[in-house]
């Protein structure tokens, strides 16, 4: 079982930068693959990144590649979310998903057995 809270979400303005973190507790995070999802009010939730256990392989969505950097540090449980060049279309809740199966598919939600309660990014124009 784990848990998983996330924090670094507020108010930005476009072009600015903000690093999200996602601490967890319980056993095992160290061997789960990690992902943040978002969602915008009305709008399906949306993969933006993921890590794998080791944190030697990333993944993105191509609306944040060269934009979002995602990294993890397992002797802290914690995964990090750097955004940059922020959009006014990043505006969202942004959570973090933890699942330890092999062969989760990392941009699928409905893969995921953990989730964060999430927290809100806002860019403003």
């Amino acid at each position: 079982q784990v848990q998983l809270v996330e924090s670094g979400g507020r108010s930005v303005q476009a072009g600015g930068s903000l690093r999200l973190s996602c601490v967890a507790s319980g056993d095992g995070f160290n061997r789960h693959l990690v992902a943040w999802f978002r969602q915008a009010p009305g709008q399906e939730r949306e993969f933006v990144g993921g890590i794998s256990w080791s944190g030697s392989t990333p993944y993105y969505a191509d609306s944040v590649r060269g934009r979002f950097t995602i990294s993890r540090d397992n002797a802290k449980n914690t995964v990090y979310l750097q955004m940059s060049s922020l959009k006014p279309e990043d505006t969202a809740v942004y959570y973090c998903a933890a699942d330890p199966k092999i062969g989760t598919r990392v941009g699928d939600p409905s893969s995921y057995d953990y989730w964060g309660q999430g927290t809100q990014v806002t860019v403003s124009s």
